[in-house]
Order: C-alpha cells, then structure tokens, then sequence
C-alpha cells in the first residue's frame, strides 16, 4: 500500500489518531501536511520526526476547519509546500457530552461545525484541486456513535457523525465521474489522549472495561488499529471502493 511521491493532509493531526495516520502515511512514502487548531508544538514534534527518523517531507499547518477562510489558506499551504493534493483525511473532531436538556445552541453550533460542516468544507476545497487532476482519495473519520444506537449525552456528536457517513456517500457518488474515491472510517473506542482527557481517571478505567465488555475482540482499539485502515483507503488498493464506511471497532456485538 506504497503512497510513494503522494501528498497528504490530515486534520487534526497533532495527536491520537491523526498523529497515528501521519506517522503511517509517511512510512509508506507519502509528504504530510499535519493540521493543528491549539496544538502547535505537538505538530511541530511530529512533522520533525517525520522529517529527521522516516526522511519525508512534512509541514504543520494551523486552521479551523469550521472556518472557511482557514479551509482555503489550509490547502493553498498544501499546495505551496507539495504541489499538489493527492489524499485528504477529514480526522479533525470534538467531543461534549451533553444531555439534550442541558445542550447549548453553541455546544450544537460547535460541534455541528467542526465534525460535520468542517469535513464538508475540506471535501469541497479538495475537490476544488483534486478534479483537474482526476485523482483523490477523501477518507473521512466519523464514529460507531453514527450508526444509531443511542447514548445518554451523545446527541450532537452522534447526529454529527452520522452526518458523516451520509456526506460520504453522497460526495462519492458526485466526485466519483472525477476518479476521486471518497471513503469513510468508524472508530469503536480507541485508546487516546482525547479519550483520558474527557474521563477522569475512574471512570477511564470504567469506560475501558465496559468496552472490553461488548468487543468480541475483548479489547478497544490503538490509533494504529485505524490508521492502517486509513492507509488502505488511501492506496491505489482501494481504487474499486468508494462511498463505503467500514466500522472498526473489534466487532463490537451490539453492532454486529
């Protein structure tokens, strides 16, 4: 699944998953643009790594991608740096849990905006400079929280993936006449940063084992279990694939 002379840029990839994605993608030859919003020096690390152990060409860059403006200057940096833009990976995302009662216009507005209006953005700004080329891969990152099984306090970032997997299937039926393949991945639980900073301590142990529960794998993910599905989406192995969503989550049983 070589990525040799591609180019790539991945949202919100200072960390967890999208650090993973990064680091995969450079391994396997590809030059690396790593989105950041707040984690400037984490980017920076994992750019010079890239650079100095694996020998790629890598860049950081910083941008909202619920702001149009930074969508734009975002890929326009892309394209000073690389040339081109040959794969997108849409990971940038946030998470609040709120009850529905308790759900603010902004928490709503927020969380709507980053997860699903910021992935449509960078489909359409991608698209922008994948269709002349009549090439692109578009591998969005949405959630088993997408696929309708309700949790207390999951609403907005639930209907926010679900909209997703939606967006995915749509955007590749439209860009698809373009060679550009559009793909999406959804994480069960994965063991990151994000995850231990939304739970204390307790009740990080306590999730974890009752996602252990439920995995017929008896076990939740690393963020290199996902970016290697990432990878196949973005390879030439996936040519014959388009507006699919592949769940990978340890073949969680509710889900099955």
């Amino acid at each position: 699944m070589s990525l040799e002379a591609k180019s790539a840029l991945v949202t919100g990839g200072s960390r967890g998953i999208g650090k993973a994605i990064a680091l995969s993608f450079a391994r396997e030859g590809c030059m690396v643009a790593v989105n950041h919003n707040k984690n400037k020096e984490k980017a920076e690390m994992i750019v010079n790594d890239i650079r100095r152990k694996l020998g790629r060409k890598a860049i950081a860059i910083k941008g909202d991608v619920s702001k149009r403006k930074d969508v734009e200057t975002m890929f326009k940096q892309v394209i000073d740096a690389f040339g081109k833009i040959d794969i997108l990976v849409n990971n940038a995302g946030i998470y609040v849990p709120s009850p529905i009662l308790e759900t603010t216009d902004e928490v709503w507005n927020v969380t709507l905006g980053v997860n699903l209006k910021g992935v449509f953005m960078c489909i359409r700004e991608a698209a922008r400079y994948m269709v002349p080329r009549k090439y692109g891969k578009i591998i969005n990152i949405s959630s088993n929280s997408g696929f309708g099984v309700a949790l207390w306090g999951d609403t907005s970032y639930a209907v926010s993936k679900a909209g997703v997997i939606q967006l995915t299937k749509n955007a590749a039926f439209e860009l698809g006449r373009y060679g550009i393949n559009v793909n999406c991945v959804a994480p069960g639980a994965v063991d990151t940063d994000m995850l231990k900073g939304d739970l204390d301590k307790g009740g990080y142990r306590k999730f974890i084992e009752s996602r252990k529960e439920v995995s017929s794998l008896g076990k939740i993910g690393r963020p290199e279990d996902i970016a290697n599905t990432v990878l196949f989406f973005a390879s030439d192995a996936s040519n014959y694939v388009t507006g699919k969503t592949l769940l990978v989550d340890g073949g969680r049983r509710d889900y099955l």
